[in-house]
């Protein structure tokens, strides 16, 4: 049963978004045993690749970075980060209060340690504030995390 994690942008246009979602499913497909996503359901390619798993029948283990991290989403997408979170199996609440970048970093430190590999939805640029996309892949890959990172073509971000 692979562990994956998930870490991407936010704030995805609705091309790059359909883009990331076929590209996770296509994934998907090829991936043996019931898969286990690990995620924090931000927006954007978090909350992709939890429908994408659920739909594949594996299923989501959810980290919240933060007491407030919920009311620091897109009000847009609270509904769907609700709807997902009652559908994992398990969540981890970290300890933190403000849904900042230092909570963020630990969310996915911790759920880096319980995975077995990394899926960036990243351009392969550098991170912009702590705790981005190209943090955790730099973290994933000095611990020695497997990282399948996926851009694919005709992507784009703001």
């Amino acid at each position: 049963m692979p562990r994956i994690a998930v870490s991407g942008h936010r704030g995805l246009s609705e091309a790059t978004a359909r883009l990331i979602e076929q590209a996770i499913r296509d994934l998907l497909t090829n991936t043996t045993g019931t898969v286990v996503g690990l995620t924090c359901l931000a927006d954007g390619a978090d909350q992709i690749f939890a429908r994408v798993v659920l739909d594949h029948g594996g299923t989501i283990e959810a980290i919240i970075p933060a007491t407030k991290y919920r009311q620091e989403l897109p009000e847009a997408f609270h509904d769907e980060y609700d709807r997902l979170l009652s559908s994992a199996s398990s969540v981890h609440a970290l300890d933190f209060v403000e849904s900042d970048s230092e909570a963020h970093m630990a969310a996915s430190t911790h759920m880096l340690d319980q995975a077995d590999e990394l899926w960036a939805v990243w351009d392969g640029q550098p991170a912009r504030g702590y705790g981005g996309t190209a943090d955790v892949v730099s973290h994933a890959r000095q611990a020695g995390t497997p990282v399948h990172v996926i851009w694919p073509e005709g992507a784009q971000r703001d």
